[in-house]
């Protein structure tokens, strides 16, 4: 196919925290929110002059300083967030609002406030630290509209002047919302037999989405869309489509390494992913709740992160994930982790187990290091194996 126009371009923000869209924001006098979590209201972020960028550490090479701090048995993420911080690749960041999403990342953001690696020189700048709801319920919500209240908007207005009104949130939303439906509307094509973008193109897009001020990507992303819908697919015969599941891919070149063994990544649900972080946020103008309150909920229940442990979640998200499979098309499904993440860890086992048995889903399970380049080989040979037992399952007409 085609080489797309801004590809390269989305590629060369990946390159760096710090990108080129970062910079041109904060010249423009803008506020820049660093966050560490999915289970934070990215609108929230991004009120009035402020825009939200999500940490990641592209290109990491050692970890042994942050090791040093967080010992070997801490996952790579949030290892190599805390390098990159201490080599000051996130000085950009006029605050850092993180959540306690699980330990790790936890110990990341207390390791950043405590040896200051953001802050020197910035009178306003803050290290705000949340705790978010482990069940998807009414209480919930409450507890994560508190948290909001008093660790998003509350400082974001009192240190930089922040409209935090209802009219602000709802044109925040907004904008998230186009962003969402721009991404959704061009992972819509990867149904097609002969898709006219690969999942590597979608992953590039999608991750620029949350590491980049929004409104300086929305009109690249809509003149990618528009030249997608007028692009001609190749006929290339990929040997098994897939779907990828687990915790955050933020090299790309995961996605990269599974397509170059000949197999389509039709689907994605990880963090930071368009499953389900890129799902339009419903307001209801006419409501009797406040803005605050109904994006809240929409994180609360919408949400599909294994943190949250209410029963009919734990099975939902699989469930989730199996009819993302049949309505992508996948044969097989790549339940992968960054080594040493726990929350992904447990629900990888169970997960692959139970898309396995009660879905009937082949299914790869696998760790991965946080920069795949470290690891290519060994991956490169069990996402080889895995494709071959789908095209053997195939010659035999679907039985096991």
């Amino acid at each position: 196919m085609k080489d797309l126009k801004h590809l390269l371009y989305f590629e060369d923000l990946l390159q760096t925290a710090n990108n080129e869209l970062i910079e041109q924001a904060r010249a423009d006098g803008r506020i820049c929110a660093a966050f560490t979590c999915e289970n934070l209201p990215e609108p929230l972020m991004n009120l009035g002059n402020a825009f939200s960028v999500r940490l990641f550490a592209p290109n990491s090479g050692s970890l042994d300083i942050a090791t040093y701090y967080m010992t070997n048995l801490l996952c790579e993420t949030s290892r190599a967030l805390l390098e990159r911080a201490i080599e000051g690749g996130f000085n950009f960041a006029d605050c850092l609002i993180a959540a306690d999403g699980c330990t790790m990342m936890n110990r990341a953001a207390e390791n950043m406030y405590l040896l200051r690696t953001m802050d020197e020189g910035k009178k306003n700048f803050f290290y705000e630290f949340m705790e978010i709801p482990l069940k998807a319920d009414e209480n919930g919500v409450e507890l994560l509209v508190l948290q909001c209240r008093n660790h998003i908007l509350k400082p974001l207005h009192e240190k930089y002047g922040i409209d935090i009104s209802d009219e602000a949130i709802l044109k925040a939303v907004e904008e998230h919302n186009h962003v969402c439906r721009l991404i959704r509307e061009l992972g819509e094509f990867r149904k097609e037999d002969d898709p006219r973008i690969t999942g590597y193109e979608l992953a590039v897009l999608t991750l620029a989405t949350y590491v980049a001020p929004k409104y300086l990507v929305i009109d690249k992303l809509e003149e990618t869309l528009e030249e997608i819908k007028h692009r001609e697919p190749d006929g290339k015969k990929w040997r098994a489509r897939v779907m990828v599941v687990g915790s955050e891919v933020d090299d790309v070149a995961f996605i990269k390494l599974i397509e170059d063994c000949g197999t389509y990544v039709c689907a994605d649900r990880y963090c930071f992913g368009g499953f389900p972080g890129r799902e339009p946020i419903v307001i209801d103008p006419d409501s009797d709740e406040d803005a605050l309150t109904q994006v809240c909920r929409h994180y609360v229940y919408w949400g599909n992160c294994p943190r949250m442990m209410n029963m009919d979640k734990v099975y939902g998200r699989k469930k989730y994930v199996a009819d993302l499979a049949k309505e992508y098309k996948a044969d097989g499904i790549i339940y992968e982790q960054v080594k040493f993440c726990d929350p992904w860890a447990y629900e990888r086992m169970l997960g692959s187990h139970m898309l396995r048995e009660d879905y009937g889903f082949p299914v790869l399970s696998v760790d991965r290091p946080y920069n795949i380049a470290s690891g290519a080989g060994q991956m490169r040979t069990r996402v080889q194996a895995f494709v071959e037992s789908i095209e053997i399952k195939k010659l035999q007409g679907g039985e096991q």
